[in-house]
């Protein structure tokens, strides 16, 4: 066993059939989608080459910036709407609280539905007609809305299930990470007087910086290639008001054949992710050298 751990060429037996299997899953597709987005193609005839114009005439397009903005807003609020209250329920759950698995049970609970029952369970609730949200409004006087019909509310309305639905994936990212804190180190902080706000803040939080990073990486990334939750809800409407990258590149490429738009688009959400992955790793890496 000794040998074989110290033997490179064993590490690459192991390791090669699943970084093939990456490559072609990931980076062929990437590469292709950087091809096509190059060309002027429907998909079945002749391409024509015509170099950087369908990524200029993304920065021309008005459904496209919106869907940008709507990408920036969602991965903002994910921060906001999922990380803060993932991080309190950790923070209260891991202090060993009557009835802790329970809880962690039911806030995980949504994370494992499929993102299309939520969709149709919130295409229930914002009905106009017989919504149960319009049906609280009304019982306290208040007048109903088309949620997802009109362009004021439509972008709240999206984005609210998708925030709701990973707290609890986050919460128990941000748990397992405070669980691993030693309790001696609580222990320590309680004999020197800090109460459990201080302890929270100046021993618990500055502790799981590594555990905050990988769960604020999946927010943004996750929110800025949304595409599934937005599509059963609004499918981007009305008028672009809900419209996300993924969606407008589905419709670009699938409903517009517009192959070399939608892979520009497809190369832009693959860009962002990656900007906005070197960002946080970037400003992660300025806070770990305050302490």
């Amino acid at each position: 066993m000794q040998k074989m751990l110290g033997n490179k060429k064993a590490y690459w037996i192991f390791v090669f059939p699943a970084l093939v299997i990456y490559l072609v899953m990931a980076f062929v597709p990437i590469a292709m989608s950087g091809y096509y987005s190059t060309m002027q193609w429907d998909g079945i005839g002749a391409k024509i080459f015509i170099g950087m114009e369908n990524y200029i005439n993304l920065l021309k397009n008005d459904a496209f910036l919106t869907s940008a903005r709507n990408s920036l807003i969602l991965a903002v609020a994910s921060i906001v709407g999922q990380l803060i209250p993932a991080l309190f329920f950790a923070l209260v759950l891991a202090r060993n609280i009557r009835g802790e698995k329970v809880y962690r049970t039911i806030y995980f609970i949504p994370v494992l539905l499929s993102t299309v029952v939520i969709g149709q369970l919130f295409l229930k609730i914002y009905n106009p007609d017989y919504g149960a949200l319009n049906a609280i409004l009304k019982s306290f006087g208040w007048q109903g809305q088309d949620w997802l019909g009109d362009k004021r509310f439509v972008l709240a309305a999206s984005f609210f299930p998708i925030v709701w639905q990973y707290i609890g994936y986050h919460m128990l990212i941000l748990y397992t990470g405070i669980k691993s804190v030693p309790a001696e180190i609580y222990e320590a902080a309680q004999i020197d007087g800090a109460n459990e706000r201080q302890m929270a803040f100046h021993v618990t939080i500055p502790l799981i910086k590594s555990t905050m990073k990988v769960s604020l990486t999946f927010a943004v990334i996750g929110s800025l290639k949304l595409f599934d939750l937005i599509w059963v809800l609004t499918k981007g409407g009305p008028l672009h008001a809900s419209e996300v990258p993924s969606t407008l590149m589905y419709n670009s490429i699938f409903t517009r054949m517009e192959y070399g738009a939608g892979s520009a688009m497809a190369i832009f959400i693959v860009l962002e992710c990656f900007i906005f992955y070197f960002l946080i790793e970037k400003f992660f890496q300025v806070e770990n050298m305050t302490y």
